[in-house]
Parts: structure tokens; sequence; C-alpha cells
């Protein structure tokens, strides 16, 4: 079988979210399948990194797709003219998007509708083009693949995709992410956060993250508990950050509060693992990778009650209402004040983690691509 993979979020040194869940699923599908042959679809220079087996073969289409006009010309002008050249039997695009203009049989993968969700907080003429082709690529698509049962069910009310052309191939955490010991924590906890406990927070800092709150809740502790615990803020100021600095301009424990930037792959599992607890309280997520990881470093969770975040969590995490400062702030004291609960989380993570795994997500996703291919 020949198998067309859209590629372009295999960016090196950027794998987040989608760009982490291409990574994983296609470098499985290349070494497991070593009888089948790949046509990587790139829309810029590539990372040999990014070849994972002789069964692939590297292209880079022109143009570069990071604008909806760009978009426009990768998927229906660069796309369609490649999988005809390579002649595919199936296209896999992990990235919500397809080609309107090939007869070859995509599987697409759609991670979540954001987008209809939280419209104000997408450019307009990115919110356009989503509104207008996303419905269309769910209807052109062979077979649908998402990452959790909150987008399944989300998907079928909006857009009334039958059930049974959608499948769940849930995401799962790094092998680097792992409990530390005593003196691991310690170097961690004197190089981050002056040798203090803290509280932990990794993604892209925008709205839909609700940092701001976040910022403010951790006020709300310190002020309750008059303890000596850090906020450390990891990951880059991505758009309409303004809350965000208000938040922190406005709180009286700024010196407690580090925004660290883009954090590299070697140092975050140790920033993770030495957590106090990780507090993810975001408005809206498809599916949570952060959680998983948090599992794996066993770090108690305090995540949000909505969208797909109870889904990954299960019972590992106090869940709170995002929107509510005294619920995110009233966990914080929980898990700060009470040991027996941080163990108690600790243990329902390790069973909660087990039920998701890259190997069997990639080994959906081949049995599907299959189907798909009519083989």
């Amino acid at each position: 079988m020949r198998i067309a993979v859209n590629a372009r979020f295999l960016l090196e040194g950027r794998l987040e979210g989608i760009g982490r869940y291409s990574y994983e699923i296609s470098k499985r599908l290349v070494e497991q399948h070593p009888e089948d042959e790949f046509v990587f679809l790139f829309d810029r220079e590539y990372s040999d990194d990014f070849v994972f087996g002789k069964n692939v073969i590297p292209v880079v289409l022109f143009p570069p797709a990071r604008h909806p006009f760009l978009w426009y010309l990768w998927f229906e002008w660069a796309v369609p003219k490649a999988l005809k050249k390579y002649r595919a039997d199936v296209f896999f695009s992990p990235d919500g998007y397809l080609s309107l203009r090939t007869r070859v049989p995509t599987l697409m993968c759609i991670h979540d509708l954001a987008f209809v969700h939280f419209p104000d907080l997408i450019s307009g003429v990115v919110s356009r083009f989503y509104h207008y082709f996303t419905p269309k690529y769910l209807r052109k698509a062979a077979r649908i693949v998402t990452v959790s049962n909150f987008v399944k069910n989300d998907i079928q009310a909006k857009y009334h995709i039958p059930a049974s052309k959608i499948s769940v191939t849930p995401n799962a955490a790094q092998p680097e992410f792992r409990p530390l010991d005593a003196d691991e924590k310690v170097q961690v906890k004197t190089r981050f956060s002056a040798g203090k406990d803290y509280f932990f927070f990794v993604g892209a800092v925008h709205p839909r993250k609700n940092v701001h709150r976040l910022i403010r809740a951790f006020d709300v502790f310190k002020k309750q508990t008059h303890s000596d615990v850090q906020l450390l803020i990891a990951g880059r100021f991505a758009w309409q950050t303004g809350e965000v600095k208000d938040a922190f301009e406005a709180s009286s424990f700024q010196s407690d509060i580090h925004f660290l930037g883009y954090v590299s792959e070697a140092d975050l599992p140790g920033l993770m693992g030495s957590a106090l607890a990780f507090v993810w309280v975001s408005l809206f997520e498809g599916f949570g990778i952060p959680l998983l990881e948090a599992m794996h470093a066993e770090v108690p969770l305090i995540t949000s009650s909505v969208s797909a975040m109870p889904e990954v969590a299960g019972d590992a995490a106090l869940l709170v209402n995002p929107e509510s400062c005294d619920e995110i702030a009233t966990a914080m004291n929980s898990i700060y004040s009470n040991a027996e609960l941080r163990i108690n989380l600790v243990s329902k993570g390790r069973k909660q983690r087990d039920k998701f795994s890259w190997d069997a997500s990639a080994d959906l996703i081949y049995d599907l691509l299959k189907q798909t291919a009519g083989r």
C-alpha cells in the first residue's frame, strides 16, 4: 500500500499538539509497516529526523501553507497533483484539512471545533476559512478520526456526520515523563523556583488557556495560605494576551509568578515531575496531552470540568469550573494542605494513564487506512 501523509506539522523543535500527534502516529506507521511505502508531503524544508525509514519518500510542495490563501493553494493545487504523481492509494491528513479536488480516498483527523465555540479568539479570515471549509472536509473525507469522544460528539451535533464514519484515536504521553526522586526535584526547584514548591502550567499563553484566571486564583490562594509556593508558567506568548498581562500587573505576588517562555523538551519533564501540582484550567480542549504527562510524572492534577478534560483526567484530578477563580484557588489550597489527597490523585493517575497509548492509536489508524484504501 502506498500511503501519502500530510506532514506539514512536522516542524523541528516545534512539535506542539497536532505536530506531536502527527509525529507519534506517522513514526509508528512507518516503523511497524516496512511492507508499505509512505509519501510524506511537507510544505517547507524538513528535518531528516522526520524521515522515519527507508520506506519514506519525502516531498516538499510549494507554497508554504501558513495562511488561509496558501492553505487553499497547497491543499487544492499542490496536494492533488502530488497524490496523482505518486499514485497514492490513500491520503492520511492529521491536521483537520484535506483536498477537495483529489479522488484519492482520505482519512482525516480533526482535533477539535474550537473555532465554533470561541470564534472571537480567531482572526476573521481564518474563522471564515474554517467555517466554510471544515464542513466540506468532513463530508469529503472517506473516514474521520478524532482524539476524544467529546470531539466526536461535537462533530456529530454540529455537522450531523454519522457516528459510524468517526473513530476515536486518543493522544498519549511521551516516555520522558516519569516520577522523579527527591534529589532530582531539589535540582529542578533550585534552578527554576529558588528551591520552593510550585504549581505548574504549560501551554501556549492565550485566552483559551485561561492563564489570566489561573494568575488571579493563585493570588487568592496566596492570600489564604500565606505560603511561599510559586507559580511557574511555561509556554510562548501567542496572541491576545492582554488579559494575562493585566492579571499579572494586578497581582500582589508578582515575585512568586514566573513566566518561563518556551521550555525545551529536555527541561519540561523535570519541571512537570517536580511540581506540587499541575494546574491546567483551559476553557476548551479537544484532548489535553499535558494531563497525561502529569499522570506519568506522578503529579497531582487540577483541571477543568468542561469539554474533553474530564474524559482524559477521569478521577485522577480535581475538576473545577474554569471561570471561577475561587474554585481554582480552593483546589490549589486542597492540594497544598492535604498530603493524603495528593497521594490519592497520583494513585488514580497511574490507572487512568494506562487507557492511552500511541501504539494502540497507531494500530487503529493503520486499520482505518486499509479500510479507506479498500484493502
